[in-house]
Order: C-alpha cells, then sequence, then structure tokens
C-alpha cells in the first residue's frame, strides 16, 4: 500500500468540534457527592489524568474521587456519576461538524482526543460520522494523553505521512506547542471562521479544471 502524502488536519475534539463541559454539570455531581463545587471540582481534575490516558478504569477514578472527598464509593453512585460526567461532554457545534466532514475532499482529517475509552465508545454511538475520518486517536484507546508527545507520534505513524504534513487545530495553547515540538504545524483554535482562513492558506491551491477542446 503506498502512502497518502496529502496534507493533514489533526483535530482536537472538545472546543473545536464539541462543546466544552455542559454548564452546572459539575455543580450537579457535587451535589450527588455531598460535595462543594470547590472540593469536587479540585478532585475531579486532579484524579483525571489516568483516566484519560487509558490506565484507569471509570470505577477506579470515582473510587478515587469519592475517596477523596470521604465519600463511600458504591457502584450505584460511580456509576451515576459516570454517566452524568459522559453525558457533560456530549455536545457538538454542528456548524463545526459540518466543516470538518466537507473539508475531507481537500485533505485528510483526523482527530486527537483526550477523552476516556468508556466517553469515547458513547461518543461515537451518537456521532457515527467520525468514522468516516481517516483516523480516530482517543487518548482513552492509545494510552496517551495530550500534550504527551507519544499522542502526536501515534497520529504520525498511524497516518504513514511526516509530522510536517500535518496541522494540529486545538483550543489549547499547550498542546499546541507541544504538537508544534515533535514537528507538527499547529494553530490555536478561537473560531470557524479564523480557522477556515489558516487552512485555506495552509493547503495547496486547488487546481483549476483543463479546459475542454473543442472541435468545429
Amino acid at each position: 500500500m503506498s502512502t497518502d502524502r496529502r496534507r493533514i488536519v489533526l483535530f482536537d475534539l472538545f472546543g473545536v468540534i464539541a462543546r466544552h463541559q455542559r454548564p452546572g454539570a459539575l455543580e450537579k455531581m457535587a451535589a450527588r457527592c455531598h460535595a462543594s463545587v470547590d472540593a469536587f471540582t479540585t478532585a475531579y481534575w486532579t484524579h483525571r489524568p489516568p483516566y484519560d490516558a487509558g490506565r484507569q478504569t471509570a470505577s477506579a477514578y470515582w473510587t478515587d474521587v469519592l475517596h477523596t472527598l470521604s465519600r463511600p464509593a458504591d457502584a450505584d453512585t460511580i456509576e451515576e456519576l459516570r454517566l452524568t460526567d459522559i453525558d457533560s461532554w456530549s455536545r457538538v457545534d454542528d456548524r463545526m461538524v459540518t466543516y470538518v466532514r466537507d473539508l475531507r475532499d481537500r485533505a485528510r482529517v483526523a482527530l486527537l482526543s483526550n477523552i476516556p475509552a468508556d466517553h469515547a465508545d458513547v461518543f461515537l454511538a451518537a456521532q457515527p460520522w467520525l468514522r468516516d475520518l481517516d483516523h480516530l486517536a482517543f487518548s482513552g484507546r492509545i494510552g496517551a494523553a495530550k500534550p504527551d508527545p507519544a499522542t502526536f507520534r501515534h497520529c504520525v505513524v498511524a497516518l504513514r505521512s511526516a509530522p510536517a504534513d500535518f496541522l494540529f487545530v486545538d483550543d489549547r495553547e499547550e498542546n499546541v506547542r507541544a504538537a508544534r515540538a515533535v514537528g507538527l504545524n499547529g494553530h490555536v483554535f478561537q473560531s470557524q471562521d479564523e480557522l477556515a482562513a489558516v487552512i485555506d492558506a495552509w493547503l495547496p491551491a486547488r487546481r483549476a479544471p483543463s479546459p475542454r477542446s473543442t472541435t468545429a
């Protein structure tokens, strides 16, 4: 099989194609734990990295969160928190979804997201169009999370290309810096309109169709 050297736009998911966490979700989960929002938020994010990177199960993650809050980690509570958490990350930006899908006519398109494996399964079921992309790299499945350089190297190898062939798009500066350190091009996402202009400038110009000759 020959290597496809077309340029590749590698998208982050949350904050670019998908929305950030649903407003009020942390407050809802904190109330379920009978904890303050500040204490819950600290525990939620402190224990998140190994869960995102696929080194910890959902049950182990929520057990750590609940123990940090001095709450019992029973199975019903863990499952309720897990499902509430998944739902809180379920929204997409429909305009960006359309843009990403249409972009495949001009470039290879891939996804690199920090997302636990169980979240990814649900997200894929709700957004089956993602399977049409050239590659999906979910942190919970590849065993590494951004800004770990291993995440970007995974995509380079999986797509059988060179780092310079990539434009990585993420809303977090630290992740874009990490991608650039590996040799990828990078852009910090702010809006779809701004991104479209950046991608238009980065992709090779489209060739005009050859005029058809006519005969009398």
